[in-house]
């Protein structure tokens, strides 16, 4: 008995698709986004090109915190909250560590257990492999196939310690950063690059006897943020507590980011933070294909391979290896 062979859908099929509401256009056309084979890139480009019009229209919102603060939780409770007021909810993830550790957000998949069986609600891992240029460059594209697809409230979850905050904070509106009370002075170093993206900083496990802790941390908080420039969008950044767990605090979190979006609409800053994203994702996109076919040219993989030995030798000055490979 022969097997069956799924259908395969052309980039029109999946669009359409898309357009329509059915999921499994959506999840077919997110994995050849996710594709590293030429072809599907080909077809993936074609099935953004097409839906790119109807794309734009959500709310996009980073959030990122250390391992242990109650991302999986927050998420669920936040994103549950915003289908109760009528919004769809698409959870993202960028995580490049994933082709290392099989990432997050797939066991943060079956802790979100009510969020992932709302028929309003859509929960997608990262990619498992590639650069954090790639990865950024699938989770854009990504959110452009989600907004096509209805979704109006976006969440690009982050892991919390590296580069990846950066590459968030330049595709999202809107960047809420969880903290906990008396983390210590070993993530300084961290939240002061990440607490200078944030529009909003959330103490999170505010209950029980933790309260206490939480309300002290975010005076503190409240009072670090004073420290840094004002932010272009004119939005000074607030800090907030919550309990995801017991879900308190979540809607006053939902309306402050509902008060920002109004804020940054009226003043202009929405629609020019989002140019400044495309011109980004332009740049990004063409340097990691101008890279990408560099290395696949076959006399240049030679020539690399070859350069290489020669400067850990020492016989081959690195900056002169370099302008050797660039030549024609």
């Amino acid at each position: 008995m022969n097997p069956i062979t799924p259908k395969r859908f052309t980039a029109g099929e999946l669009a359409t698709g898309i357009l329509s509401g059915n999921r499994l256009s959506l999840s077919k056309a997110i994995t050849l986004v996710e594709s590293s084979k030429e072809q599907h890139n080909a077809e993936a480009q074609e099935v953004i090109k097409r839906i790119l019009p109807h794309s734009g229209k959500s709310m996009r919102i980073g959030i990122t915190g250390v391992p242990g603060v109650g991302k999986s939780t927050f998420i669920e409770a936040f994103g549950m909250h915003c289908i109760e007021k009528g919004h769809k909810v698409a959870v993202l993830a960028v995580d490049p560590s994933s082709q290392r550790t099989g990432g997050s957000i797939l066991g943060d998949k079956t802790r979100m257990e009510i969020l992932s069986k709302s028929d309003q609600a859509f929960i997608r891992p990262s990619p498992s492999a590639g650069s954090l240029g790639g990865v950024a460059r699938k989770t854009r594209e990504t959110i452009f196939l989600c907004e096509a697809f209805g979704f109006d409230i976006i969440l690009v979850e982050t892991v919390g310690v590296g580069q990846s905050e950066t590459q968030v904070h330049s595709m999202v509106d809107f960047f809420l950063l969880l903290m906990l009370a008396g983390a210590g002075d070993e993530l300084q170093g961290i939240k002061r690059g990440i607490m200078e993206m944030a529009d909003m900083v959330v103490i999170n496990k505010a209950d029980g006897s933790n309260l206490p802790n939480a309300l002290r941390a975010k005076a503190e908080y409240s009072s670090a943020l004073h420290l840094f420039p004002p932010k272009e969008s004119g939005w000074y950044p607030l800090t907030l507590t919550a309990s995801a767990l017991h879900n308190e605090g979540i809607i006053k979190i939902i309306e402050s980011i509902e008060e920002y979006r109004i804020k940054v609409e009226s003043s202009g800053f929405y629609i020019s933070n989002r140019i400044n994203q495309i011109e980004r994702w332009f740049d990004e996109s063409l340097t990691e294909s101008v890279l990408s076919q560099f290395f696949q040219i076959p006399h240049k993989k030679k020539l690399i391979k070859e350069s290489k030995e020669k400067v850990k030798a020492g016989s081959l000055p690195l900056f002169e290896a370099i302008q050797n490979l660039l030549k024609d």
